[in-house]
């Protein structure tokens, strides 16, 4: 039995997504910076690359805000669907990003290995802010994406999840330098590069998420059987002949067959899809909308359209 979704209790969804950008944004910036000053100032390739990736999350931040935003506006004449498209895009474009930063990081680092490095203890402090900081922004990013079903907002956390294991490689590489200089002179500039790969494989499974979503991916069958058992659950509704849904932004369109009794009228009929399309966006927050054609019960569609058109025709041969 599918219970009533209870309405969130902040005033909008799309607000929410926003403002935890614009925190990220901030954290971002701050710690962007750290990195890439101290880094200099200690001669850490690791900790220098890692303050880039910083400043790619800051960027992505942004991005995400912006789909967050344009995927707010209400549906218009051109759209009618909708804007929630930006959202997907704004994912997209967060999973590229990581792309390139993760080659230009491993890049960087390949570049540069035969020299060795001697590096200052105070690279490990801006390091080890952003382990805190980063556990807290990940866990709300992922939490608040799963509320308000955000690609975008959840490819951002997988951006945070890539900026601590990059800091964590970075705390290690940078460990390795410390402890003896002459012996580990390189693990500062292999850990650079371990962070590049690192970026490139995570932004490959952000990327095919949102890809998959622009070519209409169903959604899992757990949605699809919640939307079944709701529109089943309306009086009058004898079944469901085909149910379809794709995604556009944070929610999804439905397409649903629905079969009623072949003798009602068409007013009937008509009563009981509108219930069906209510319901389901009543009961299911993450429906934007819902398309239900009528099909009598019990009937195939070539069944269905014998007696409508085979009478006429058997009269204009007569």
């Amino acid at each position: 039995m599918v219970a009533e979704t209870p309405p969130l209790l902040a005033e909008n969804e799309e607000r929410i997504g926003r403002n935890i950008a614009l925190l990220s944004m901030s954290v971002g910036v701050v710690l962007s910076i750290a990195k890439v000053w101290v880094g200099l100032r200690a001669g850490s390739a690791a900790v220098v690359s890692d303050g880039l990736e910083a400043a790619g999350d800051v960027l992505s931040s942004a991005i995400v805000y912006g789909g967050l935003w344009l995927a707010s506006k209400p549906p218009d004449y051109e759209h009618p669907y909708g804007h929630g498209r930006y959202e997907t895009l704004a994912g997209l474009a967060v999973g590229a990003m990581l792309l390139l930063t993760g080659i230009g990081i491993f890049w960087h680092g390949f570049r540069n290995l035969h020299e060795q490095s001697a590096l200052q203890t105070f690279a490990l402090y801006p390091l080890a802010a952003a382990v805190i900081l980063k556990i807290g922004l990940a866990g709300l990013k992922f939490r608040t994406s799963r509320r308000i079903a955000s690609t975008a907002l959840e490819a951002d956390a997988w951006h945070d999840i890539t900026d601590l294991i990059s800091t964590s490689v970075a705390v290690v590489a940078v460990g390795f330098t410390l402890s003896n200089p002459a012996r580990f002179g390189i693990s500062d500039h292999v850990g650079a590069m371990i962070i590049g790969i690192i970026v490139f494989f995570l932004s490959v499974r952000v990327v095919r998420r949102t890809v998959n979503q622009l070519l209409d991916t169903m959604p899992e069958p757990d949605k699809m059987r919640q939307i079944r058992e709701v529109a089943a659950g309306v009086p009058g509704a004898l079944g469901i002949e085909k149910c379809f849904a794709r995604r556009t932004g944070l929610k999804y369109h439905v397409d649903l067959h629905l079969e009623v009794d072949p003798e009602m009228t068409v007013r009937e009929s008509h009563e009981i899809a509108t219930e069906v399309k209510n319901a389901i966006k009543r009961r299911l927050r993450w429906v934007a909308d819902v398309l239900v054609h009528v099909e009598p019960f019990g009937l195939s569609s070539t069944q269905a359209e014998r007696p409508r058109y085979w009478p006429w025709l058997r009269r204009r041969r007569s």
